[in-house]
C-alpha cells in the first residue's frame, strides 16, 4: 500500500514531532512518512529536530503562511497535515479544502478547556484553576472552529494535589500527547490510504 506523506506543522519545540519521528522509525506509525515540517516561527527547535531526522524543514512568515504553506504541500504531495504544538488558527477557506485531512493534538479532554484562548500552559493554568481531578489529551479533525473538529482519540491524566502548570503539563506529553498523536496520525493515513486504492 502507498504511503501517505505527512506535514507537521509546529511552532516550539517540537516535542509532539518527535514523537512521530520515534514512531515512524519503530513502525508504529507505517501508513504514512514524515515528509514535510514547517514553522510559523524561525527560531522553532522543532525544525532542527526535522533537519536532524532528515525531514524537509521550512520557517514561513506569518503574513503570507498559508499561500506558501499550499506551494510547499503541492510540491512534496502531501495527503495529510497533522498540527503539533502549532499555534496559528488556520483559516476556515484553508481548513475547508484541507477537510478530513488535518488533524490536530490538543492537551484536555475535548469540549473542556477548549477554542479560542486555550493553548500551551494557558490550558493547565485553566485546569488546575477550576480544580478538575482529570485532564488529558484529545486528537482531533480541524476545521472552522477552533478545537471543534471531529474527536479521534482521547485519553485522560489524573490532575495530582502537587501540580504546577509545568509539571502537568510534562505528564499530559508523556502519558498522553505523545502516544495518542502517532497512532491518531497512523489511523488516518491508513483511512486515507484505504480511500486511494
Amino acid at each position: 500500500m502507498e504511503k501517505i506523506n505527512i506535514a507537521v506543522l509546529i511552532s516550539g519545540n517540537g516535542t509532539n514531532l518527535q514523537a512521530l519521528i520515534d514512531a515512524e522509525r519503530d513502525a508504529l506509525l507505517k501508513s504514512g512518512t514524515l515528509t514535510l515540517a514547517v514553522s510559523d516561527r524561525p527560531g522553532a527547535y522543532g525544525l532542527e529536530r526535522a533537519k536532524k531526522a532528515g525531514i524537509p524543514a521550512f520557517a514561513v512568515e506569518r503574513e503570507s503562511f498559508e499561500e506558501t504553506l499550499e506551494a510547499l504541500l503541492a510540491k512534496h504531495k502531501i495527503g495529510l497535515i497533522v498540527l503539533a504544538g502549532f499555534l496559528r488558527i488556520l483559516s476556515p477557506g484553508f481548513a475547508k479544502r484541507w477537510e478530513g485531512r488535518v488533524i490536530n493534538i490538543h492537551p484536555s479532554l475535548i469540549p473542556a478547556f477548549c477554542g479560542q484562548g486555550y493553548y500551551g500552559l494557558r490550558v493547565h493554568e485553566a485546569v488546575l484553576e477550576r480544580g478538575v481531578k482529570w485532564t488529558g489529551a484529545t486528537v482531533h479533525y480541524v476545521n472552522a472552529v477552533p478545537d471543534g473538529g471531529a474527536i479521534l482519540l482521547q485519553k485522560p491524566v489524573a490532575v495530582l494535589p502537587c501540580d504546577t502548570a509545568q509539571s502537568l503539563q510534562q505528564r499530559v506529553q508523556r502519558e498522553a500527547e505523545w502516544e495518542l498523536l502517532p497512532q491518531a496520525a497512523e489511523l488516518v493515513c491508513q483511512k486515507l490510504a484505504e480511500a486511494k486504492k
